[in-house]
């Protein structure tokens, strides 16, 4: 959350909204921001936690563990269209990195900007070389783009 918060401003400038969800109430949520995530980022969180106390939203995308009644933390990349394009969920000891998820989203726009006509091999970054999908890529990916030279 707090790593999310550091950035927001940068996720903002992409044109990204963030929502948090978790199973702790709002009250929790408030205690939470004003005695460590303040603490953690100037201003506590500056974006939305939602109250997820019945694990429906947790259900519908998956990360709901049944065993311990509790939500997995998990990060979801929803276009603009509403469709999923990427999610990763993990248990609570591992954490996320902020950075990929920006790159992530930077790629997901580029893909999207070109209608599709370009994609992102593995690592991509912006300005660096993408792909263009088609009969005339097939067999020869290896001539394009070459993993150990990025």
């Amino acid at each position: 959350m707090s790593a999310v918060a550091a950035q927001y401003g940068a996720l903002q400038q992409m044109g990204v909204d963030v929502i948090s969800v978790s199973v702790d109430s709002h009250f929790v949520h408030k205690m939470w921001d004003d005695h460590e995530l303040a603490k953690m980022v100037e201003g506590g969180i500056p974006f939305h936690m939602a109250a997820d106390q019945a694990g429906h939203v947790g259900r519908a995308y998956g990360c709901w563990d049944e065993t311990t009644g509790a939500e997995m933390r998990g990060r979801f990349i929803i276009d603009p269209d509403g469709i999923i394009q990427a999610m990763e969920v993990l248990t609570p000891p591992v954490g996320r990195k902020i950075a990929e998820t920006l790159r992530q989203v930077q790629a997901f726009q580029h893909v999207r900007a070109t209608g599709g006509a370009e994609a992102t091999p593995a690592g991509w970054e912006p300005g660096k070389k993408t792909l263009r999908p088609g009969p005339e890529l097939v067999g020869k990916v290896w001539k394009e783009w070459q993993p150990a030279m990025e």
